[in-house]
């Protein structure tokens, strides 16, 4: 039975998180520590998207209806996604999913007023976790009923799915990540949390990769992120990812100051950004050989990239670019700008690939065909989800345990 708190133990936390301020970026999932940055939690839902619903159809996003502006009409053929965690950006942009991170725990126990505070001071009082014996075991239990009990804190909030991150220390450790899951698909039980409206959220190493595709066999839906390359993006596709992630700008800024790499380099020379040629491409693939995933963009940069992916599942979008939308009547000034849907099953079904892209992937073929973009930009995602989620341990240490445990 948990123990009540008189005062949160997370008080203690925010002179130490308070040095660095806090911003969301939705396109990772993440929280990045930047200096004079400020965001608010007070009655926000964190607007980082899983996925909308388990439909394909786009139709169900939840951005203000009956409005003749872009807004309005791009919804028509992809769910699009506000980046943002802010209380007067989810006023809006109302959320529809949410995902719950170790960077979302020292985002919350660095504020003095979320909606979520009590979700991590309950977390930290129970019982259960602090009978455990050795200090490793006990702070890995801490995390896990915090980040569960936010998750399902914002399953009440929000109707569609909850994304949770899978600590990324296991990133590289099939049976690590699978018992990692089955540990907080247990505690989301304790809660009453149906399996359906979550996604568990694991990087896209061939590791990650093959633990998506045991933990889909019993029917529980994963979401792989980090996704560069399309060797990548196909075996998870392959093991039946619910949700495929791929990160747009991240590419493109990556081309910009790197040389090297045969994917980017191919689309760069086929008029392309490499981004927005690597989720054509992906699309097209899942579309085409019948695979259930759906296919998210994230890191999108400007209004030319979203509507060069009209028809994609999921877009997430900057809040810049959602309020020029909004702001702006639907009637296209440029022909880059128009209306219509690049990506569709129909479509798809003329998309040619090689042999080579056709492989029954496996760690041996995905690793010599990862180039060096996919190959660092996966390494960083990894190692900056670990390091938050050392963090939060190390920050939930310092004030274990609170004074009336």
């Amino acid at each position: 039975m948990p123990l009540s708190l008189q005062s949160p133990p997370c008080a203690t936390l925010s002179a130490s998180i308070q040095k660095g301020r806090w911003k969301t970026l939705a396109a990772g999932f993440s929280v990045t520590p930047l200096p004079a940055v400020n965001f608010s939690l007070r009655r926000s839902i964190p607007r980082i998207l899983a996925s909308a619903s388990s439909s394909s159809s786009p139709s169900s996003s939840s951005l203000e209806a009956g409005e003749n502006n872009e807004l309005n009409a791009v919804s028509a053929f992809s769910e699009i996604v506000p980046d943002t965690v802010v209380f007067d950006d989810f006023e809006r942009f109302p959320p529809t999913a949410a995902t719950v991170s170790s960077a979302l725990l020292l985002g919350i126990c660095g504020l003095p007023d979320t909606i979520f505070r009590n979700a991590v001071d309950m977390a930290l009082a129970d019982s259960s976790c602090a009978g455990l014996e050795t200090t490793e075991s006990r702070l890995s239990c801490f995390f896990n009923k915090a980040i569960v009990n936010v998750g399902g804190d914002l399953v009440k909030l929000v109707p569609g799915r909850v994304s949770t991150e899978v600590d990324a220390r296991l990133a590289y450790d099939t049976n690590g990540i699978i018992r990692k899951v089955h540990d907080l698909l247990r505690l989301y039980n304790e809660i009453d949390v149906p399996h359906e409206r979550l996604l568990f959220k694991i990087p896209a190493t061939w590791q990650g990769i093959e633990a998506a595709r045991l933990l889909e066999s019993e029917g529980i839906q994963t979401h792989i992120t980090f996704v560069y390359s399309f060797a990548q993006a196909a075996a998870a596709a392959q093991a039946g990812a619910s949700v495929i992630q791929i990160f747009v700008g991240r590419l493109r800024d990556w081309a910009r100051n790197h040389s090297g790499d045969n994917e980017i380099e191919s689309a760069i020379k086929s008029g392309e950004d490499p981004g927005l040629a690597l989720v054509k491409r992906s699309y097209n693939y899942i579309h085409k050989y019948g695979y259930k995933s759906k296919l998210m963009a994230a890191a999108v940069r400007n209004k030319q990239d979203l509507f060069s992916l009209l028809g994609v599942d999921y877009v997430i979008a900057p809040l810049k670019v959602l309020q020029s939308l909004k702001d702006s009547p639907a009637i296209p000034e440029d022909e880059k700008y128009s209306f219509v849907r690049k990506l569709t099953p129909e479509t798809a079904t003329h998309y040619h690939f090689t042999n080579k892209e056709l492989v029954k992937w496996n760690q041996l073929s995905l690793a010599s065909s990862m180039g060096p973009a996919s190959v660092e930009l996966l390494s960083a995602g990894v190692e900056g989800y670990a390091n938050q989620a050392k963090r939060v341990e190390e920050l939930f240490g310092k004030i274990w345990p609170p004074p009336n445990v």
